[in-house]
């Protein structure tokens, strides 16, 4: 089942959503002090295109939070905004809700990446 329903998330949407977070890793590693971001957004961008079947677990530390911060202010509003909204349009069919609740996972991803790790259900 998670491979069909990745396979609809890439044409749905999933392609728009990944690629949004690849731009931000782009703009993120200009500079020589946002590599890291970068390279988590590259991460999350391998979620946002193929969710299914994958899991986010949280387990921050101080110095995570404090990026988690920066994030939020500079790039993680937008992103969660779009997935809120992506997430609200699926949820309005019985058919879309597991694709909206893939969108509420991915939203709360975009407010705190940071100290997030992606494990196999």
């Amino acid at each position: 089942m998670s491979t069909l329903g990745n396979i609809l998330w890439f044409i749905f949407g999933g392609l728009v959503s990944g690629l949004g977070w690849i731009l931000a890793g782009i703009l993120w590693s200009i500079t020589i002090v946002g590599i890291p971001i970068g390279q988590q957004c590259f991460k999350i961008a391998g979620l946002t295109f193929f969710p299914f079947g994958k899991e986010v677990v949280y387990n921050g530390s101080s110095l995570s939070i404090v990026v988690d911060i920066i994030w939020l202010i500079v790039s993680g509003l937008p992103l969660a905004i779009t997935h809120l909204v992506s997430g609200a349009i699926f949820c309005i069919t019985i058919v879309g809700i597991p694709f909206g609740l893939q969108c509420f996972k991915l939203a709360r991803l975009a407010l705190m990446p940071f100290g997030a790790e992606v494990v196999q259900k």
